[in-house]
């Protein structure tokens, strides 16, 4: 009796909790909204081991198609030019070493043209927790968005309060809070509402929360059990 009454009594505290416990602050939706207005490219991309990465130049066969992951210590090789440094850098600012290193060993006249292309993204992460069918980190490729970040999750589960799915972007400064993104998945799905199919960013915290009946369910399962 003592337990049924300590469950009943956890039920109503945690209905009352989770009712108003998700809120997205003005200032952390304007922040969410803004990287739409920014054209996300590889260009801008700060590529990390264990990126990999393809060499497109017809002109120099030895190198041309050549794929390379950044090793640990930040560097690629050609067995034709050698080791070059590749963490911390963009495609374009690998691309123009290795045009340096090119003009260096080889006699080659006219435009030369050397395009480096991330074949593979793999040193970013950003996470979905909760309610979802296969939850844990997921590779961030620079466009990903919350709608394609649920579905590569395996989607929603029958428990998840899919109209307050939250968007949490830590913060790196410890004076600083997290920004938090509240969503109505369910209205993006059924109805094609876009406007909260926010790019995400390095790092980001997807948190498909269980509804509150769900989660009133799970404790008390665990009191009574």
């Amino acid at each position: 009796m003592c337990r049924e009454a300590s469950a009943v009594a956890v039920l109503l505290l945690l209905t009352i909790s989770l009712a108003g416990c998700f809120s997205s602050n003005p200032e952390d939706i304007k922040a969410f909204m803004m990287p739409h207005k920014v054209d996300v490219t590889t260009d801008t991309y700060i590529m990390q081991p264990p990126d990999e990465i393809e060499v497109h130049c017809s002109n120099v066969p030895e190198i041309d198609l050549q794929r390379q992951q950044i090793r640990p210590d930040g560097k690629i090789s050609f067995e034709a030019i050698g080791e070059i440094d590749a963490a911390g850098k963009t495609t374009a600012q690998v691309a123009n070493i290795l045009r340096a290193k090119v003009l260096e060993l080889y006699q080659i006249e006219g435009n030369n043209p050397i395009d480096v292309r991330v074949a593979a993204f793999r040193s970013k992460r950003y996470y979905v927790f909760g309610q979802v069918a296969a939850p844990g980190p997921q590779v961030y490729s620079g466009r990903d968005t919350v709608m394609g970040a649920i579905a590569l999750a395996g989607g929603p589960t029958v428990l998840a309060w899919v109209e307050r799915i939250q968007v949490i972007r830590p913060s790196r400064d410890e004076n600083v809070k997290a920004k938090i993104f509240e969503i109505n998945f369910d209205r993006m799905a059924a109805h094609g509402e876009a406007s909260g199919d926010v790019l995400l960013q390095e790092g980001d915290v997807i948190y498909v929360p269980p509804t509150i009946l769900a989660a009133a369910a799970m404790k008390v399962e665990e009191v009574v059990r």
